[in-house]
């Protein structure tokens, strides 16, 4: 199974950097094209390779790990996804101005980490992400923790825990091999509408949960 990375920011590059760390190989893109990406595919190693997000797009398992607010442009424009694999690793925030009002919004909680919840008009993030990527199979994964953390599955002498969640068992299974790959202890949360709602930051009840099983 090839596997695809969407987005070059921290979780996107640290994804690459776990995948690697582990001898697997993958292919990351960003909208700036293969040529931004030089120095990181060299600090990572030969396993990443750099490339188009068309080249990324077209693997068999692939890794949404763009900001909120792009998600629909970026997925929006690549052709059909014929039932492949989507990781989605997003989360419904938006980064904030810290020179405009909402950096100081008093009923905005989270205002003080520089970002807001964005209205999904009571859908739940993964249902969105499932509309911008028709025809492919939806695991919600790799979101819930701090992205550094992806570079330390092994911690007090047990291994990260990592929630995934989907509707499609076999494309589960595929992602739950990933999260073993890479060193940590998988909790499958079942359905999307039931485990993408419960690891969604911000307000998802599993989120940023740091969970070890010894």
């Amino acid at each position: 199974m090839t596997i695809g990375i969407i987005g070059s920011g921290a979780l996107g590059s640290n994804f690459a950097r776990a995948l690697a760390k582990n001898g697997i190989s993958a292919t990351i893109a960003n909208s700036r094209g293969p040529e931004s990406l030089a120095a990181l595919v060299a600090e990572i190693g030969p396993s990443i390779k750099a490339g188009t997000v068309q080249e990324a797009a077209s693997a068999d398992i692939v890794m949404v790990a763009v900001r909120w607010t792009d998600a629909q442009k970026v997925l929006g424009g690549l052709p059909a996804w014929n039932g492949r694999i989507v990781i989605d690793g997003t989360n419904p925030v938006e980064f904030i101005d810290p020179a405009s009002p909402d950096a100081k919004d008093p009923s905005n909680p989270l205002a003080a980490y520089g970002i807001k919840a964005v209205d999904l008009g009571g859908k739940h993030s993964s249902q969105i992400i499932q509309q911008f990527a028709a025809g492919a199979r939806v695991v919600k994964a790799f979101n819930h923790l701090d992205v550094n953390v992806l570079q330390q599955p092994a911690v007090a002498g047990g291994k990260r825990v990592l929630f995934y969640s989907g509707d499609d068992a076999a494309a589960k299974a595929e992602v739950r091999g990933i999260i073993e790959a890479t060193g940590f202890f998988p909790i499958d949360l079942g359905a999307l509408d039931v485990g993408g709602p419960l690891a969604s930051l911000p307000f998802g009840a599993l989120s940023m949960h740091n969970l070890v099983r010894i």
